[in-house]
């Protein structure tokens, strides 16, 4: 009987060895010597203090950031613990709202969100702007960071009255900002709405 399980447990602790200790451990060492920023979670430093990563989405709110598309996380209600409340871009609860096509609670939400984006857009709007549809619906994850060009400059005329700010020198910095698809075809133009925001910071 011993001698038919010892083969089997060696080879469960050999291989658990490999998989479970080594290759992890290889694999990470190989990424903070090769990718260290990314390995790290990509933080972005400011003045010497991590603001954010750039691969997380935050809800910038003010009238002087651009706006990120929503976030469909939520969290635990601190007053009540068995509720949950919505928290946008909670890293702990990655997910999408599921809601298909056909969902009234979906379409309400949508026109919810383009009633308040067109009323803090009203320029945009009177100009003929059609609202991009990154702007009122979710990711999968909930947290994505990037907007669509198209969504960064809806929201210029906005930016530049509340800065006080020349028009046209909000909008090159949108140029500046957007990030072609990787190898040319991988993905869609974007821009990381916490990099163009920083970037405002910085020009002020």
């Amino acid at each position: 009987m011993i001698r038919h399980i010892r083969p089997a447990l060696v080879l469960f602790a050999l291989l658990s060895t490999l998989t479970g200790l080594a290759y992890p451990l290889g694999l990470t060492a190989v990424a903070n010597l090769l990718f260290s920023h990314q390995a790290q979670g990509s933080i972005i430093i400011r003045d010497g203090h991590p603001v954010g990563s750039a691969l997380i989405g935050q809800n910038f709110t003010s009238d002087r950031y651009f706006h990120p598309r929503p976030s469909a996380t939520s969290g635990v209600d601190p007053a009540d613990p068995s509720k949950s409340v919505p928290t946008p871009y909670n890293a702990a609860a990655s997910v999408g709202s599921n809601l298909g096509p056909t969902s009234r609670s979906l379409v309400a939400r949508v026109s919810a969100g383009a009633a308040a984006i067109g009323a803090d857009n009203p320029d945009a709007i009177r100009e003929g702007w059609k609202i991009p549809a990154d702007l009122v619906t979710t990711s999968a994850s909930g947290l994505d960071p990037d907007i669509s060009p198209e969504a960064a400059f809806f929201q210029v005329r906005r930016v530049a009255l509340a800065r006080h700010l020349p028009e046209m020198r909000v909008r090159g910095l949108v140029v500046q900002m957007i990030r072609q698809p990787m190898m040319g075809w991988l993905g869609e133009p974007h821009v990381n709405v916490l990099a163009l925001n920083l970037a405002l910071d910085a020009g002020q």
